[in-house]
């Protein structure tokens, strides 16, 4: 290791979770253990209140299906499939259907790059000119609420790795009217033409001067690229999905799982839910663009796996994929005190960002009942999930809702799973 990589390990590993260092083996891990709610210090009865509101959005029309999950203790003791999976076909909601992940696929790049990161192929300050030459002369809107490609000025400070990883590079949203103008992201095109048009494409200010949630991730995945050596599918296939037992992550549904990958469902004008299609190229083709923002589709029982590994400091069933000073490093704030409070149009004051995930600095700031030092995330089309160290618990939901809030079916579900902690 580098000398400062030597002293951030070291520093960081006195506050990381006590974990013995195990090989990293591909194996297939059994499933997560289950258990009674009782057993782990939840309430059986008020955790039957959860899955009666979710199945009441479902009898409302918010949402068509709805899969929920969870773990404590790092036992299994709430799952549930309700609904439907895809009314068209007369399938109904099944433990093991697949979603589609959109961000929630972010904090598996980021897993990806902290794994290269433990091998020494990168320093979090490195510019991303350095293996990414093409956004070594990138410029600067002059106005960022009114971006103008003719309206530009030379940047100020360097766009590095961690600006990625913290969203404060200065790239904009996959959903910005110039990004869709130039035509920045498409699944039509491969990973290296999505860089070259981004880069092409002046910053919206220089980085590490704002908080802005936008395509950084799928820079980074192909950076994952860059220093690995591999193709990204490729890697996260062989060091996170098959170490880890992610076995239903995917870029495309093929026919082996079709039938368990259903539409997004939209209310229409009259209030009935109707399929919706999100994207172009349909995430039962193959896509051109493999995208470490948004690509990913997968299934509650695989994201518990992965938001497990995290919570038991980088190792699942005795595959280790992280250092737990690592895990320390990468789940708690980093976005500077003169960059917060961060959100999405209103800033939401206790919540900030590490490398990879939110993470909920206030407990009492948050509009849900968390602990201090949570970190989690959710998708566009209906996911979500929470990882609480402090009450060692998991929870992943998953639904296929387009827009997203499907009347507060998540934030619900969240409320009467902490209303079922007891013990």
């Amino acid at each position: 290791m580098t000398p400062r990589r030597t002293l951030a390990v070291f520093l960081l590993a006195a506050g990381a979770l006590a974990a013995g260092s195990a090989p990293l083996r591909a194996q297939d891990p059994p499933a997560l253990s289950t258990a009674t709610p009782e057993t782990v210090g939840l309430s059986s009865e008020r955790l039957q209140d959860a899955t009666r509101l979710l199945q009441a959005h479902i009898d409302a029309g918010d949402i068509a299906g709805v899969v929920a999950a969870v773990v404590r203790h790092g036992r299994l003791v709430y799952l549930e499939a309700l609904g439907d999976l895809d009314r068209e076909r007369g399938l109904a909601m099944r433990d093991d259907a697949l979603f589609r992940l959109y961000s929630m696929t972010r904090p598996i790049t980021s897993l990806a790059a902290m794994i290269l990161w433990e091998e020494d192929r990168f320093e979090l300050d490195d510019p991303v000119s350095l293996y990414l030459p093409a956004f070594a002369d990138q410029r600067v809107f002059v106005d960022a609420s009114s971006p103008d490609m003719t309206a530009t000025r030379p940047r100020r400070t360097e766009m590095t790795v961690e600006h990625l990883l913290l969203h404060t590079s200065g790239l904009g949203s996959r959903g910005s009217a110039i990004y869709r103008a130039e035509q920045v992201r498409l699944r039509s095109i491969t990973l290296p033409e999505m860089v070259g048009n981004t880069a092409r494409v002046p910053l919206f200010e220089d980085p590490g001067t704002r908080w802005r949630y936008g395509i950084s991730t799928t820079i980074l995945g192909r950076l994952v690229e860059v220093w690995s050596g591999m193709p990204f599918e490729d890697f996260l296939r062989q060091r996170v999905f098959e170490p880890l037992g992610m076995t239903d992550t995917v870029f495309r549904v093929d026919p082996s799982r079709a039938a368990r990958f259903g539409p997004a469902y939209r209310p229409s004008p009259d209030g009935a839910l109707r399929p919706y299609a999100i994207e172009v190229v349909p995430f039962t083709e193959q896509p051109a663009l493999i995208e470490g923002g948004v690509g990913l589709v997968s299934t509650v029982r695989d994201y518990l796996r992965f938001a497990q590994m995290f919570l038991n400091g980088g190792e699942l069933d005795g595959v280790r994929v992280l250092q737990p000073s690592t895990v320390a490093l990468m789940t708690v704030n980093r976005v500077p005190d003169a960059l917060l409070p961060i959100g999405f149009g209103n800033p939401q004051p206790g919540r900030g960002w590490t490398l990879g995930f939110s993470a909920v600095m206030d407990a009492d700031a948050s509009p849900l009942p968390v602990s201090e030092g949570t970190y989690w995330w959710d998708g566009s089309s209906g996911t979500r999930f929470f990882i609480d160290p402090v009450e060692n618990m998991v929870t992943v939901i998953m639904a296929a809702a387009s827009p997203a809030y499907g009347g507060g079916f998540r934030e619900g579900f969240i409320e009467a799973a902490y209303r079922a902690i007891v013990d």
